[in-house]
Protein backbone atom coordinates (compact mmCIF):
# COMPACT_ATOMS: atom_id res chain seq x y z
CA UNK A 1 0.00 0.00 0.00
CA UNK A 2 1.18 3.50 -0.89
CA UNK A 3 0.17 6.58 1.08
CA UNK A 4 0.28 10.10 -0.39
CA UNK A 5 -0.19 12.92 2.11
CA UNK A 6 -0.62 16.66 1.84
CA UNK A 7 -0.27 18.06 5.35
CA UNK A 8 -0.86 21.70 6.18
CA UNK A 9 -0.85 23.29 9.59
CA UNK A 10 -4.60 22.79 10.01
CA UNK A 11 -5.38 19.45 8.37
CA UNK A 12 -3.82 16.60 6.44
CA UNK A 13 -5.31 14.79 3.43
CA UNK A 14 -4.31 11.14 3.02
CA UNK A 15 -4.93 8.96 -0.03
CA UNK A 16 -4.05 5.27 -0.09
CA UNK A 17 -3.24 3.55 -3.38
CA UNK A 18 -2.50 -0.05 -4.26
CA UNK A 19 0.65 -0.98 -6.18
CA UNK A 20 -1.17 -0.34 -9.47
CA UNK A 21 -2.13 3.19 -8.49
CA UNK A 22 -5.79 2.44 -7.74
CA UNK A 23 -7.36 4.39 -4.87
CA UNK A 24 -8.09 2.32 -1.76
CA UNK A 25 -9.30 4.97 0.65
CA UNK A 26 -9.25 8.69 1.41
CA UNK A 27 -8.99 10.01 4.97
CA UNK A 28 -8.07 13.09 6.97
CA UNK A 29 -6.22 13.92 10.17
CA UNK A 30 -5.45 17.17 11.88
CA UNK A 31 -2.29 18.89 10.66
CA UNK A 32 1.06 17.29 11.48
CA UNK A 33 3.42 20.25 11.37
CA UNK A 34 6.66 19.18 13.12
CA UNK A 35 7.61 22.77 13.92
CA UNK A 36 4.75 23.31 16.37
CA UNK A 37 3.69 19.82 17.53
CA UNK A 38 5.29 17.43 19.99
CA UNK A 39 6.13 13.85 19.13
CA UNK A 40 3.28 12.70 21.39
CA UNK A 41 0.64 14.84 19.66
CA UNK A 42 1.67 13.70 16.18
CA UNK A 43 1.67 10.04 17.24
CA UNK A 44 -1.76 10.49 18.85
CA UNK A 45 -3.21 12.04 15.69
CA UNK A 46 -2.01 9.07 13.66
CA UNK A 47 -3.27 6.51 16.15
CA UNK A 48 -6.70 8.13 16.44
CA UNK A 49 -7.39 7.64 12.73
CA UNK A 50 -9.07 4.27 12.13
CA UNK A 51 -8.00 3.81 8.50
CA UNK A 52 -4.36 4.57 9.25
CA UNK A 53 -4.23 2.42 12.39
CA UNK A 54 -5.99 -0.47 10.69
CA UNK A 55 -3.62 -0.43 7.70
CA UNK A 56 -0.37 0.78 9.25
CA UNK A 57 1.47 -2.54 8.76
CA UNK A 58 0.38 -2.75 5.11
CA UNK A 59 1.97 0.57 4.09
CA UNK A 60 5.16 0.08 2.06
CA UNK A 61 5.72 3.66 0.83
CA UNK A 62 4.75 6.98 2.38
CA UNK A 63 5.04 10.19 0.32
CA UNK A 64 4.55 12.97 2.86
CA UNK A 65 4.41 16.64 1.83
CA UNK A 66 4.13 18.79 4.91
CA UNK A 67 4.22 22.31 6.28
CA UNK A 68 7.36 22.78 8.34
CA UNK A 69 9.29 20.00 6.57
CA UNK A 70 11.84 22.22 4.86
CA UNK A 71 14.86 21.22 6.96
CA UNK A 72 16.62 17.90 7.49
CA UNK A 73 16.06 18.20 11.23
CA UNK A 74 12.28 18.34 10.81
CA UNK A 75 12.32 15.53 8.22
CA UNK A 76 14.29 13.31 10.59
CA UNK A 77 11.98 14.26 13.45
CA UNK A 78 8.94 13.07 11.49
CA UNK A 79 10.73 9.99 10.15
CA UNK A 80 11.35 8.74 13.67
CA UNK A 81 7.67 9.11 14.52
CA UNK A 82 6.50 7.46 11.29
CA UNK A 83 8.97 4.59 11.74
CA UNK A 84 7.28 3.58 14.96
CA UNK A 85 3.82 3.66 13.37
CA UNK A 86 4.26 2.54 9.74
CA UNK A 87 6.67 -0.24 10.62
CA UNK A 88 7.13 -1.64 7.10
CA UNK A 89 7.30 1.57 5.11
CA UNK A 90 9.90 3.65 3.33
CA UNK A 91 9.47 7.39 3.81
CA UNK A 92 9.79 10.25 1.33
CA UNK A 93 9.30 13.51 3.22
CA UNK A 94 9.29 16.90 1.52
CA UNK A 95 8.06 20.40 2.25
CA UNK A 96 4.45 21.16 1.26
CA UNK A 97 5.85 23.48 -1.41
CA UNK A 98 6.58 20.41 -3.52
CA UNK A 99 2.96 19.27 -3.27
CA UNK A 100 1.83 22.66 -4.54
CA UNK A 101 4.31 22.51 -7.43
CA UNK A 102 3.41 18.97 -8.46
CA UNK A 103 -0.31 19.85 -8.30
CA UNK A 104 -0.13 23.02 -10.39
CA UNK A 105 2.93 23.17 -12.65
CA UNK A 106 3.08 21.14 -15.84
CA UNK A 107 6.21 19.02 -16.40
CA UNK A 108 9.00 21.33 -17.54
CA UNK A 109 6.98 24.49 -16.92
CA UNK A 110 8.65 27.55 -15.44
CA UNK A 111 6.39 29.04 -12.78
CA UNK A 112 6.13 30.71 -9.39
CA UNK A 113 4.07 28.62 -7.00
CA UNK A 114 2.48 30.09 -3.88
CA UNK A 115 0.70 28.69 -0.86
CA UNK A 116 -1.94 30.87 0.79
CA UNK A 117 -3.61 28.80 3.48
CA UNK A 118 -3.08 28.71 7.23
CA UNK A 119 0.45 29.89 6.41
CA UNK A 120 2.01 31.26 3.23
CA UNK A 121 4.96 30.39 1.05
CA UNK A 122 6.37 31.18 -2.39
CA UNK A 123 8.82 29.29 -4.62
CA UNK A 124 10.19 29.40 -8.14
CA UNK A 125 10.15 26.22 -10.24
CA UNK A 126 12.35 26.06 -13.33
CA UNK A 127 10.74 22.89 -14.64
CA UNK A 128 13.19 20.66 -12.77
CA UNK A 129 14.27 22.23 -9.50
CA UNK A 130 12.67 24.35 -6.79
CA UNK A 131 14.24 27.59 -5.57
CA UNK A 132 13.27 29.67 -2.54
CA UNK A 133 14.74 33.13 -2.09
CA UNK A 134 13.29 33.60 1.41
CA UNK A 135 13.73 31.24 4.34
CA UNK A 136 10.50 31.25 6.32
CA UNK A 137 10.77 32.26 9.95
CA UNK A 138 7.24 31.11 10.70
CA UNK A 139 3.90 32.68 11.45
CA UNK A 140 5.06 35.24 14.02
CA UNK A 141 7.40 37.10 11.66
CA UNK A 142 6.21 36.13 8.17
CA UNK A 143 3.21 34.41 6.53
CA UNK A 144 1.83 37.53 4.81
CA UNK A 145 -1.69 37.08 3.41
CA UNK A 146 -2.19 33.76 5.19
CA UNK A 147 -5.07 32.69 7.39
CA UNK A 148 -3.06 33.40 10.52
CA UNK A 149 -2.05 36.81 9.12
CA UNK A 150 -5.69 37.84 8.73
CA UNK A 151 -6.59 36.41 12.13
CA UNK A 152 -3.80 38.40 13.77
CA UNK A 153 -4.86 41.61 12.02
CA UNK A 154 -8.51 41.14 12.95
CA UNK A 155 -7.73 40.63 16.63
CA UNK A 156 -5.39 43.60 16.71
CA UNK A 157 -7.91 45.87 15.02
CA UNK A 158 -10.69 44.70 17.31
CA UNK A 159 -8.70 45.33 20.48
CA UNK A 160 -7.23 48.59 19.21
CA UNK A 161 -10.77 49.75 18.31
CA UNK A 162 -9.87 50.16 14.64
CA UNK A 163 -12.62 47.86 13.38
CA UNK A 164 -15.89 49.60 12.38
CA UNK A 165 -18.45 49.31 15.20
CA UNK A 166 -21.04 47.33 13.29
CA UNK A 167 -18.45 44.85 12.05
CA UNK A 168 -16.84 44.67 15.49
CA UNK A 169 -20.18 43.72 17.01
CA UNK A 170 -20.63 41.02 14.39
CA UNK A 171 -17.10 39.78 15.06
CA UNK A 172 -17.72 39.52 18.80
CA UNK A 173 -20.89 37.50 18.17
CA UNK A 174 -19.07 35.06 15.89
CA UNK A 175 -16.12 34.30 18.20
CA UNK A 176 -15.21 34.14 21.87
CA UNK A 177 -13.05 37.25 22.12
CA UNK A 178 -12.42 37.13 25.85
CA UNK A 179 -8.80 38.19 26.38
CA UNK A 180 -8.01 35.21 28.62
CA UNK A 181 -9.38 32.78 26.03
CA UNK A 182 -7.32 34.36 23.27
CA UNK A 183 -4.12 34.41 25.32
CA UNK A 184 -4.61 30.82 26.44
CA UNK A 185 -4.96 29.66 22.83
CA UNK A 186 -1.98 31.72 21.68
CA UNK A 187 0.47 31.00 24.47
CA UNK A 188 -0.55 27.74 26.15
CA UNK A 189 -2.34 25.57 23.61
CA UNK A 190 -0.70 23.80 20.64
CA UNK A 191 -1.07 25.19 17.10
CA UNK A 192 -1.45 28.92 17.82
CA UNK A 193 -1.04 29.57 14.08
CA UNK A 194 -4.02 27.36 13.35
CA UNK A 195 -6.04 29.11 16.04
CA UNK A 196 -5.31 32.49 14.47
CA UNK A 197 -6.31 31.16 11.06
CA UNK A 198 -9.80 30.25 12.30
CA UNK A 199 -10.62 33.97 12.35
CA UNK A 200 -9.88 34.33 8.63
CA UNK A 201 -13.30 32.87 7.84
CA UNK A 202 -14.74 36.16 9.11
CA UNK A 203 -12.85 38.13 6.47
CA UNK A 204 -14.03 35.79 3.73
CA UNK A 205 -17.67 35.83 4.87
CA UNK A 206 -17.65 39.63 5.19
CA UNK A 207 -15.38 40.44 2.27
CA UNK A 208 -17.90 42.86 0.74
CA UNK A 209 -17.30 45.28 3.64
CA UNK A 210 -14.92 48.18 2.90
CA UNK A 211 -12.84 47.33 5.98
CA UNK A 212 -12.42 43.73 4.81
CA UNK A 213 -11.52 44.78 1.28
CA UNK A 214 -8.76 47.04 2.56
CA UNK A 215 -7.44 44.30 4.83
CA UNK A 216 -7.51 41.67 2.08
CA UNK A 217 -5.82 43.83 -0.53
CA UNK A 218 -3.17 45.05 1.91
CA UNK A 219 -2.28 41.45 2.79
CA UNK A 220 -2.10 40.46 -0.87
CA UNK A 221 0.10 43.43 -1.75
CA UNK A 222 2.45 42.56 1.10
CA UNK A 223 2.71 39.02 -0.19
CA UNK A 224 3.45 40.23 -3.72
CA UNK A 225 6.08 42.71 -2.51
CA UNK A 226 7.75 40.43 0.03
CA UNK A 227 7.45 37.03 -1.68
CA UNK A 228 6.55 37.01 -5.37
CA UNK A 229 8.72 40.00 -6.28
CA UNK A 230 11.76 38.24 -4.84
CA UNK A 231 12.00 36.44 -8.19
CA UNK A 232 13.19 38.31 -11.25
CA UNK A 233 11.05 35.95 -13.36
CA UNK A 234 7.83 37.24 -11.74
CA UNK A 235 6.85 39.34 -14.75
CA UNK A 236 7.37 36.58 -17.29
CA UNK A 237 5.99 33.34 -15.79
CA UNK A 238 2.57 32.26 -14.48
CA UNK A 239 1.98 32.42 -10.74
CA UNK A 240 0.05 29.44 -9.37
CA UNK A 241 -1.75 29.40 -6.01
CA UNK A 242 -2.76 26.67 -3.59
CA UNK A 243 -4.80 27.09 -0.41
CA UNK A 244 -8.13 28.16 1.02
CA UNK A 245 -7.25 31.87 1.26
CA UNK A 246 -6.27 32.00 -2.41
CA UNK A 247 -9.30 29.93 -3.42
CA UNK A 248 -12.01 31.81 -1.53
CA UNK A 249 -10.50 35.24 -2.22
CA UNK A 250 -9.53 34.55 -5.81
CA UNK A 251 -11.58 37.43 -7.23
CA UNK A 252 -9.60 39.92 -5.14
CA UNK A 253 -6.39 38.01 -5.79
CA UNK A 254 -6.83 38.19 -9.56
CA UNK A 255 -7.52 41.92 -9.36
CA UNK A 256 -4.49 42.71 -7.19
CA UNK A 257 -2.24 40.53 -9.35
CA UNK A 258 -3.49 42.31 -12.48
CA UNK A 259 -2.78 45.69 -10.87
CA UNK A 260 0.81 44.47 -10.40
CA UNK A 261 1.03 43.21 -14.01
CA UNK A 262 1.43 39.62 -12.83
CA UNK A 263 -0.09 36.59 -14.57
CA UNK A 264 -2.29 34.28 -12.50
CA UNK A 265 -2.05 30.60 -13.36
CA UNK A 266 -4.01 27.92 -11.52
CA UNK A 267 -5.80 28.52 -8.22
CA UNK A 268 -6.60 25.33 -6.29
CA UNK A 269 -8.09 24.92 -2.85
CA UNK A 270 -6.03 21.81 -2.09
CA UNK A 271 -3.43 19.89 -4.07
CA UNK A 272 -4.19 16.28 -3.08
CA UNK A 273 -6.14 15.15 -6.18
CA UNK A 274 -3.63 16.58 -8.65
CA UNK A 275 -0.83 15.26 -6.44
CA UNK A 276 -2.12 11.72 -6.84
CA UNK A 277 -2.19 12.13 -10.62
CA UNK A 278 1.39 13.38 -10.53
CA UNK A 279 2.49 10.25 -8.68
CA UNK A 280 0.57 7.97 -11.01
CA UNK A 281 2.00 9.57 -14.15
CA UNK A 282 5.50 10.56 -13.05
CA UNK A 283 6.56 8.59 -9.98
CA UNK A 284 4.80 5.27 -10.62
CA UNK A 285 4.67 5.55 -14.43
CA UNK A 286 1.12 4.18 -14.54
Amino acid sequence: MILIVDSGATKSDWIALDEDGNELFLTKTLGLSPEVLTREIIAERLANNFELSDNREKVTQLYFYGAGCGTERMKNYLSRIFRNFFVNAKFFIKEDTYAAIHATADPGEHAIVCILGTGSNCSYYDGHEVFQKVVSLGYILMDDCSGNYFGRQLLRDYYYHRMPKGLAHKFSEAYDLDADVIKNNLYKEPNPNTYLATFARFVIENKQHEYSQKLIRKGMQLFIDNAIRQYEQADSVPVHFIGSIAFYLQEELREVMAQNNLKVGKILRRPIDNLVEYHRNIVFNK
